[in-house]
């Protein structure tokens, strides 16, 4: 077996201990971090921090998308779901499954996790910790240094590649032991525990349940929308995106492309809005207008959008009070 492994890194704690700790044995490492579509702001910061961990170990690193396939995966895991929609367990097997396809590619022969035992409730149970080992089809060849000496040896330690008595027997959610070493270490290149992925947010997993109930071809552009804007659903195949600041009035126009059209008041201040849907009827269209009215300010009495759908036309109406509230998905988004 050679001396050479993939380790994990997220860009947190854990994983730049695990991997220091073996590191400190002579075993070669390359860092493997995964982004994802359903990254938040801080998992986004957390893969510029896993480069600069690298780069603190002296490692190279490499990065790998979490594809189209792992939507399906989203959309109907096996293992269920955690408190919103988070497929913890699957998007763990998920992920070892593509470290194992890199193995030879990064010539490698085994992995390097920062999985510490009880410390996760879903994901890291002894039991589940098992299920994923021999899902991603990489039994015996996971070493997890923090706790290493509460499970088995794994084959790198049986085979005197990694020293077991060199390896820690962590549990819990407890990092004394974690910050301890990083000090003794010198270590600076993480970021702080906490937080988690799009997934685990509840309001932003309600608009992805209504996504994926109402829109059969949903695409990854569907997908970052949800974190722009009020969402209001004005029927079973249109729904309406309102910006809440400038920024997102901005991001709402480089968004506004087929399949969607904007909506931007003429005659009044207010911000930007985008539609999409299967059919664009006057009754969706004067709907959305009211909608972007609401949330107007010198809005006259009969007031003005402009419909970008490629005429560019305009679309007066009277407004009226609407009970938008009934039609908005959530009311923060993430």
């Amino acid at each position: 077996m050679k001396k050479r492994a993939i380790s994990l890194i997220s860009g947190g704690l854990d994983s730049i201990v695990a991997t220091k700790l073996v590191i400190e044995q002579g075993i070669e490492v390359v860092g493997l971090h995964f982004s994802s579509i359903f990254a938040s702001k801080r998992d986004r910061q957390r893969g510029h921090m896993a480069l600069r961990t690298a780069r603190e170990l002296g490692i190279e690193i490499v990065t790998r998308n979490k594809g189209d396939d792992y939507l399906e995966i989203v959309k109907n895991p096996r293992y269920g779901y955690g408190k919103n929609m988070n497929p913890c367990i699957d998007c763990r097997i998920y992920m070892l499954r593509l470290t194992k396809g890199l193995l030879a590619e990064l010539d490698a022969s085994f992995v390097v996790t920062g999985e510490v035992l009880g410390q996760r409730p879903m994901s890291q149970r002894r039991n589940t910790i098992e299920l994923i080992e021999k899902r991603s089809e990489l039994t015996g060849l996971i070493v997890r240094p923090l706790s290493a000496r509460l499970f088995p040896p794994s084959i790198p330690e049986q085979e005197g590649i990694v020293d077991r008595e060199r390896l820690l027997d962590v549990s819990g959610r407890s990092r004394q032991v974690q910050y301890r070493l990083v000090e003794t270490y010198g270590l600076s290149a993480f970021d702080l525990p906490g937080g988690g992925c799009l997934l685990t947010d509840p309001i932003f997993s309600k608009k992805l349940r209504d996504l994926m109930a109402t829109d059969r071809a949903y695409t990854t552009k569907d997908i970052e929308l949800l974190t722009v804007g009020r969402h209001f659903r004005l029927s079973p195949s249109a729904k309406f995106v309102v910006a809440r600041n400038e920024r997102e009035n901005e991001q709402l126009a480089v968004m506004g492309e087929a399949p969607y059209i904007t909506v931007d008041p003429v005659d009044f201040k207010g911000p930007r809005g985008i539609l999409k849907a299967e059919e664009l009827s006057e009754e969706i269209l004067l709907t959305s207008a009211r909608i972007l009215a609401r949330y107007g300010k010198d809005v006259p009495g009969t007031a003005t959008v402009e419909i970008g759908d490629g005429t560019s036309r305009t679309f007066s109406f009277q407004v009226e009070e609407i009970d938008s509230d009934a039609m908005l998905i959530q009311q923060e988004a993430p």
